[in-house]
């Protein structure tokens, strides 16, 4: 995902469409995700024949729809975010909440893909025990896969079942280390393609066993989630598990937020969107945060932006979403953005962001 986001950040396009909704993984429910999806292709050919030349809207259109009808339903997550330009043509789904729109910009709307990256917490699950392990994916509450070959693992040779070597502690735990080694091996193996950080699941000894031999142990959640859950189906297991992380990326963003107020009271802090936009292109942002469901149109002339009202979204020169500009600007700068829920940003309006000096 972080490819393809630098891939569609890097377009700079007259008209790159984007078309962002939700959707249920339900199948009684696709004819309604397929009947949005006429729906705001519709409205962007309406919006596409008020800018563009006839002749230039029927191709982008024509573009759109092509694209559409590649968009397989029973493959839903939450969501679907359709990317067409003149030369690129590109849909994903996405495990998250969006809100509907149409954006028609000279660069694509990326702001979701930043949102999960940067906001929704992607990591697996290793449910084991002495004798068998599992590996899930997750995005938050969401089961994204349960992995095959080399999973499940089975303990199928390292155990004994001498009565005397049964009796010496030190075989049997040099016999399960090396199992968990085995595990480790293999869940990192993954990992090298797909990294990203691993919940423990197993009997609270278990756990502290198998960080003996972890390898990467700094990329394991401090918590575990305890108890044998080997016999449960992927679903539960994740909601479960949703439970023990979300506890700790709880604290994590109420640290991130500490920030922000501490920024305050030394006075590196800003709120207003243009001291924002100018500090970014002085290099003196160090992070930005910003309410994930914050959307504003706005104008930028001589560099200076200028919010405009949401009847005037579609007129040209105007862009659909500034804070999706000011977010792009951040990041190109080295600068972090940090996405906090709704609410959690009241008292700064919605946006703030932490100077360098």
């Amino acid at each position: 995902m972080n490819h393809l986001l630098k891939e569609l950040k890097d377009v700079i396009s007259d008209c790159c469409i984007t078309v962002i909704m939700n959707t249920h993984r339900n199948k009684q429910q696709y004819d309604l995700d397929r009947l949005q999806l006429r729906k705001l292709i519709s409205e962007a050919e309406n919006r596409l024949f008020q800018c563009e030349s006839e002749e230039r809207a029927r191709f982008m259109s024509k573009r759109l729809k092509d694209l559409a009808a590649q968009v397989h339903f029973d493959k839903n997550l939450d969501c679907l975010i359709l990317f067409v330009s003149e030369n690129v043509s590109k849909f994903m789904h996405l495990p998250m909440q969006v809100e509907n729109r149409v954006v028609i910009d000279s660069s694509f709307a990326t702001r979701d893909l930043v949102r999960v990256l940067h906001m929704k917490t992607n990591y697996y699950v290793l449910v084991f025990s002495e004798y068998k392990a599992r590996l899930l994916e997750a995005f938050d509450e969401t089961l994204i896969k349960e992995y095959g070959n080399p999973f499940p693992i089975e303990n199928s040779d390292l155990y004994s079942s001498d009565t005397n070597e049964l009796k010496n502690a030190n075989r049997q735990q040099h016999l399960l280390l090396e199992f968990y080694n085995r595990i480790d091996k293999a869940v990192n193996e993954i990992r090298n393609n797909n990294p990203k950080p691993v919940l423990l699941c197993s009997q609270l000894m278990n756990c502290a066993e198998y960080m003996k031999v972890a390898d990467l142990k700094e990329t394991i959640f401090p918590d575990y989630m305890k108890g044998n859950k080997l016999y449960l189906d992927s679903n539960t297991i994740i909601r479960e598990a949703w439970q023990v992380v979300r506890k700790q990326q709880f604290e994590k963003n109420r640290l991130r937020k500490h920030e922000l107020e501490e920024a305050l009271a030394s006075g590196q802090y800003m709120s207003d969107a243009n001291e924002i936009w100018h500090a970014t292109s002085e290099g003196r942002i160090r992070t930005v945060f910003i309410e994930e469901n914050l959307f504003r149109p706005a104008r930028i002339d001589n560099n200076t932006i200028t919010f405009v009202p949401e009847e005037d979204r579609n007129k040209p020169g105007v862009f659909d979403d500034i804070y999706d500009e000011i977010i792009e600007a951040t990041m190109n700068s080295g600068a972090e953005v940090v996405f906090l829920p709704k609410g959690e940003l009241t008292e700064f309006n919605g946006i703030g962001a932490v100077t360098r000096f």
